[in-house]
């Protein structure tokens, strides 16, 4: 079983999908209750979505394992990275919606979640930091981009709707301030898409933990809203027409990312 797939492309920019995975080991799946494996919370079709990275020279590093097996952006230490708020652990025990996942008892011990990480974890967060490690050693620079999507409605995680593009860069911390700018002018110069900076989707662990831009290393996140290019009910149908639009959008983000960051690194 393949943790993890890694496409090696010429460019800057590495893409990252850590949330689009479906497959769980047999030995969690016969744990987890109908719930469970409906792995509802799947970060569906991004990599179908993003088809067009290697326009761009991309890198493309995709988990292949559910994020009901672990979360591969949040903190291993198990720290929240939003205090106060809602989310879901490491080795999640239930639903965005507050769901149990397992049948009752059957949840990961300390011990297992130890082993998981060593397992699953790590040789995800592996391939990336090769990644980040070959762009920035051809380039002078690594751009990070952090794909992901959530149905547009969770109520225990925000209120309302979500707007289609959530861009994250850890308040301004993990990306040069011209590169954030160059993206978030992309957006506004469109009517097709709601969006928003910083909002409720700040960036996640991945985003926190690479984004290094004082030593050439930028990263964000981006958190579209699934009713932008797929059915957000089982069968969760890719909707080619939708995602096709929003495919425009995201070209002229990475366009944007990418150019500006040839400007701050010449």
């Amino acid at each position: 079983m393949r943790v993890v797939d890694t496409t090696e492309g010429p460019g800057a920019l590495v893409l990252s999908m850590p949330h689009c995975g479906q497959t769980v080991p047999d030995g969690i799946n016969a744990r987890l209750n109908e719930t469970g494996r409906a792995i509802a919370d799947t970060d569906w079709w991004i990599d179908r979505l993003y088809s067009f990275g290697a326009e761009f020279g991309a890198s493309v590093v995709k988990a292949n394992l559910s994020r009901y097996v672990i979360d591969l952006n949040r903190d291993p230490s198990g720290q929240s990275l939003y205090p106060g708020q809602a989310t879901t652990g490491l080795c999640p025990i239930e639903t965005f919606d507050g769901d149990l996942l397992y049948k009752p008892g059957e949840e990961p011990s300390e011990d297992e979640i130890e082993e998981r990480k060593d397992l699953y974890f790590e040789p995800y967060h592996a391939a990336l930091r090769d990644a980040l490690g070959r762009a920035k050693a051809a380039h002078g620079f690594a751009l990070l981009y952090d794909c992901h999507s959530i149905r547009s409605a969770v109520p225990r995680l925000f209120e309302g709707t979500l707007p289609t593009v959530n861009i994250g860069t850890n308040a301004g911390a993990s990306c040069a301030p011209a590169l954030e700018l160059a993206v978030k002018q992309v957006c506004e110069g469109q009517d097709l898409f709601t969006h928003v900076v910083n909002g409720r989707f700040k960036g996640g662990w991945i985003t926190r933990h690479y984004g290094d831009p004082v030593n050439g290393v930028h990263a964000l996140q981006v958190e579209l809203a699934q009713s932008a290019y797929m059915a957000e009910i089982p069968p969760w149908d890719f909707m080619e027409d939708r995602a096709e639009r929003l495919r425009g959008l995201l070209r002229a983000m990475l366009e944007a990312y990418v150019r500006e960051a040839k400007e701050l690194h010449p």
